[in-house]
């Protein structure tokens, strides 16, 4: 099936790219995708520790508009301060993309940002995390918001 001049495979793909520039998370989720994908591909050697990768900050520089998701291996609440001035630092280089960022402990979190092109996020998975929403607004100043709810536990209203 094709959708305008390409297939809906390589529309889909291109929609949002996993920038992965942080590895690793200390949750210890027992449903988590990016330990199991860092384990199965030897990504890290403990994931566990987050490690960020700056040399893949040049995929920013690419003259084509991108939604990057920067926070598909990692949770935003565990990279260290000097990463994050870095990444942002690139961000507002680039403002021709689209930047996601996701955390599951907004409450670890004190950060703002004023850039159009920045969006957090928070992921809930069951009725008691609906409070990490309101955290995310007190914690994470920024002009774009959004929720992921995955995986689903119970119902959340």
């Amino acid at each position: 099936m094709t959708w305008g001049k390409c297939s809906v495979a390589v529309c889909i793909k291109s929609l949002i790219q996993n920038m992965n520039l942080v590895i690793g998370c200390d949750i210890g989720c027992s449903y988590c995708y990016a330990r199991n994908n860092a384990r199965r591909f030897h990504m890290t050697d403990d994931f566990e520790t987050p490690e960020y990768f700056p040399q893949k900050l040049r995929l920013m520089d690419k003259a084509r508009p991108q939604n990057f998701l920067l926070t598909g291996m990692s949770d935003f609440a565990g990279w260290k301060p000097e990463w994050r001035d870095e990444v942002f630092a690139k961000i507002a280089q680039n403002p021709q993309h689209q930047y996601l960022l996701l955390t599951k402990r907004p409450d670890r979190v004190c950060f703002s940002t004023n850039l159009d092109d920045v969006w957090f996020g928070v992921t809930v998975t069951s009725n008691k995390e609906k409070g990490r929403i309101a955290t995310l607004h007190e914690r994470i100043h920024c002009r774009h918001y959004y929720v992921t709810f995955e995986p689903m536990f119970d119902d959340v209203g």
